[in-house]
Parts: C-alpha cells; structure tokens; sequence
C-alpha cells in the first residue's frame, strides 16, 4: 500500500513540474503501475459494471484450458470456494456428529459408574462400556507401589505431565496390560487416591498420539477421583 502512495505522490509532484514548464501531458503519456492499478480497482468496484465488454475482452491464462475469459476465471473461483465451503461444511457436520456421540457416551458411563456400589463393579462397568464403543483392547486401573520399579518408571516419566498419548516399549506394555499392545492413553488420578494409574490401549499404533486433545480422559479422570474415596 504504501508503495503505491508513493508513486502516487511522485506522479503527481511529475505532472505538477510538467504543468509549470507549459507541458500538457496526457493520460497515455503517464506511466503505469500495476499497484495504481490494483489499487483503482479495489477503489472502484463497480468499473466493470461501467464496462462490462471488458469482462469477456480480458483473457487470463489457464493450466488446463489455455486461455479464458475473466467471467470464466471468476466463475471457476467462485465454484472452487463453494466446494471448498461445501467440504468444510460436511468436515464440521462430521465432528459435531462424533462430539455428540461422544456426550452420549460419557453421560451414559457416569450414570452407571455412579450407581457401582464397590471397586470390582466400577472396574467391569469401565472396562465393558470402553471397550464395547470404542474397541479398545485393554482398560486398566492400576495403584502404583514404589517398589514396582516399571510402574514407578512410567509413572514419574511417562504421565509427569498428566497424561500421555503414545507408544509404550515392550517391557511397559507387558506390565501395564499383559501384553503388547499398539498404542496407549496413560493419566493419572489425583494424590488423594494414591499414586493410581487409569489407562486404555488400542490395537493400532497409530490411534493414540501425543498431539491428541485430552478432555475425553480427562472427564473419565475426574468422575475416578470423585468416585474412588466412596469405595
């Protein structure tokens, strides 16, 4: 922008100079700017509706078809924004979709977690419900003693943060589910309930990733805390 008031300026001190010297400059005789150009049209938005010819006389170069018309290329813009709305559009129907069915869920597991009347009952009901929606190979509940040096590794490095997303080596997926496993959601429950471990596993390695949003196992995590002292 600034450039082109510049050259505004300095077009405009030119044509000042010529008129003094007795020079009548005319409007061809004036160079052009690209910039003073852009800037008269979005100036002046409705040029094209003083002279509509130029739409159709304009050509602008096409990848594919060679040359066409302005109409045409603002044509081809405008379907490609459309299409692009559209598919965002059903993007975000898709997510609001999964966020619903997600709500659902987690209501769901809250209610029949609040009704469990000791720990095995809350263990089944957690383990069942994840599982049965989501297909997750292993649910796990897991008190951490100090002197279960794997446990106590991955408690102090793998969740220092909170919760982790990820893969496990091999030694941690065997004391964690028994087995290997493809890819974990590791969080640990607040001190009031100990040094407690929550985690789910799923078959694929790539399902769990340390840039994932942690609000879903986080609710879970909250409703643990509140209903673990009761038992």
């Amino acid at each position: 922008m600034s450039d082109a008031i510049n050259t505004k300026k300095l077009l405009a001190e030119n044509a000042q100079s010529a008129a003094s010297l007795g020079t009548n400059l005319e409007m061809e005789d004036l160079p052009l700017d690209e910039l003073m150009i852009r800037e008269y049209l979005l100036d002046n938005p409705e040029f094209f509706n003083r002279y509509p010819e130029l739409l159709v006389a304009m050509r602008l170069s096409h990848h594919e078809r060679g040359s066409v018309s302005l109409v045409e290329r603002s044509q081809e813009m405008l379907r490609g924004r459309v299409s692009q709305l559209e598919e965002e559009i059903t993007s975000l129907m898709k997510i609001a979709t999964e966020n619903e069915k997600i709500f659902r869920f987690n209501s769901d597991l809250s209610m029949r977690i609040l009704k469990c009347e000791d720990l095995g009952q809350l263990r089944q009901v957690l383990s069942e419900k994840l599982k049965s929606q989501f297909g997750f190979t292993h649910v796990r509940l897991i008190t951490v003693h100090d002197i279960d040096s794997e446990l106590a590794k991955i408690w102090r490095q793998r969740i220092q943060q909170g919760f982790y997303f990820g893969r496990l080596t091999q030694s941690e997926s065997k004391r964690l589910f028994g087995s290997e496993v493809g890819s974990v959601a590791l969080t640990k429950l607040s001190d009031e309930n100990g040094q407690v471990i929550f985690g789910v596993a799923s078959a694929d390695a790539a399902h769990f990733h340390p840039s994932m949003d942690h609000l879903f196992f986080q609710q879970i995590r909250d409703l643990l805390d509140h209903m673990l002292p009761k038992f």
